[in-house]
């Protein structure tokens, strides 16, 4: 019990372990001294070279600006050798250039209905492997400085909780 009478809580660990849990959800599990995703565990020491990127755009969203750009390019071929572009009218002008924004606009829904997944990406003996990917970008944040803390514990030595190791400023009277 502290100072008011309010319980204190023992440093969070993880059962059978005597490592310090910094970030613990369903499929991922960092601590200072491992790096667990899925059935996959690597010791944070044996990381190096960590870096963050964006994975593939989907598929399905690339294959569809694709078709549309090559249909809309045929259409507008087809329109200038036969000559059809000289007897257009405004309106006509104006409804191809619609269709010409058709594939950005098929590229900004893509990418805002199926995001690229971020990436965590780090050597691991020798071999650089895809460490962690996740479509949500606050748990990619979290996974990361807690995985960025526990290579600094490794690299400088002991935990230190830094809250409970500060002394809280006083002023001078």
């Amino acid at each position: 019990m502290d100072r008011e009478g309010a319980p204190t809580r023992p440093p969070r660990t993880v059962p059978g372990a005597r490592s310090t849990l910094l970030y613990a959800r369903p499929g991922i599990v960092v601590t200072v001294d491992r790096l667990t995703v899925c059935s996959t565990s690597y010791r944070v020491a044996d990381l190096t070279h960590l870096r963050t990127t964006r994975g593939p755009h989907d598929r399905v969203a690339v294959r569809a600006v694709a078709v549309t750009v090559a249909m809309i390019g045929g259409v507008g071929l087809l329109l200038g050798f036969t000559g059809g572009l000289q007897r257009l009218t405004a309106e006509a002008y104006l409804i191809l250039g619609a269709v010409f924004l058709l594939p950005a606009a098929l590229a900004l829904i893509g990418d805002r209905w199926r995001p690229p997944p971020y990436e965590l990406w780090g050597w691991h003996r020798g071999a650089e492997m895809l460490l962690f990917s996740t479509d949500d970008e606050r748990q990619f944040g979290q996974v990361t400085r807690a995985l960025l803390r526990a290579r600094e514990v490794n690299r400088y030595g002991a935990w230190v909780d830094p809250l409970a190791s500060a002394q809280p400023w006083r002023p001078r009277r």
